[in-house]
């Protein structure tokens, strides 16, 4: 579904500030891998999601999803196959919109026949359809604008414009880091019900060493822009968050990364 060949990138090439987020970094994912990412800041995990969402172009390597290289395609235009989800509630819905005017925005990147008119009482059905699996009443809400809900609220939005589409890849970038821990808790859970629900492939950055564990079939963990941990498999089902941090240990026993730093 997913494969990252030899992705290379380093920002301010020649200069005292030189630095290589990807160096050289292959992955390949499957049709519904779901993927945890964890490393410390700067590790080069946003530059990877950046550069596969397009709005980073590497220096080298290629990415491509179904076998086709993206390298010509525009960030917008890759949006028709990648979901993206931010730390920011606020970046990922229009806040002077309505919630169903949000959704219908979602809906036409795929289905572009659909411009005109942008909520029909067909779509309108189909998007409390949606709503109400979030469990936070917005069915009953289509109307009120995005910009007085909660925090917790929109990022649910977010998560569900970003995959009722069902995408070919969905892209998590912290997205329960700026929640408070009771709405983290609810976007993590609702994560796990629509990734499972649409089987959709994914790849998750977060710094939350529990959520690291418990979600996905797949964890990775990034260093100086390299892979230098993965597990799978029964692995990864037999990690533990102390297991965990024991590998990082040894495996980060002779660099500058600590436990805590992961933690950040």
């Amino acid at each position: 579904m997913l494969q990252l060949k030899q992705i290379y990138k380093v920002f301010n090439e020649g200069s005292l500030d030189e630095k290589i987020a990807l160096n050289h970094l292959s992955l390949s994912l499957e049709e519904g891998d779901f993927v945890t990412v964890i490393g410390s800041n700067g590790a080069g995990k946003s530059t990877l999601l950046n550069v596969i969402a397009g709005r980073i172009t590497p220096d080298d390597g290629d990415v491509q999803i179904k076998d086709r290289s993206m390298l010509d395609v525009r960030e917008y235009k890759r949006s028709r196959y990648i979901g993206r989800v931010f730390q920011d509630p606020m970046a990922g819905t229009a806040p002077t919109l309505t919630i169903e005017e949000n959704l219908a925005i979602a809906y036409s990147r795929v289905h572009k026949r659909s411009l005109k008119p942008g909520v029909t009482a067909k779509r309108r059905v189909f998007f409390k359809e949606q709503l109400e699996m979030l469990g936070l009443g917005l069915e009953n809400r289509l109307s009120a604008k995005v910009g007085l809900l909660s925090g917790g609220e929109r990022q649910a939005l977010s998560l569900l414009m970003a995959t009722f589409t069902k995408p070919d890849i969905l892209l998590l970038d912290e997205h329960t880091a700026a929640l408070d821990p009771s709405r983290a808790e609810l976007i993590t859970n609702l994560t796990k019900k629509l990734v499972e629900k649409g089987n959709l492939t994914t790849l998750m950055i977060t710094h939350n060493m529990q959520q690291a564990v418990d979600l996905g079939n797949r964890l990775i963990m990034m260093d100086k822009g390299q892979i230098v941990f993965q597990a799978e498999g029964n692995q990864k089902q037999g990690l533990t968050v102390n297991s965990l941090l024991e590998e990082f240990s040894k495996i980060k026993s002779d660099s500058s990364l600590s436990d805590k730093a992961l933690l950040i």
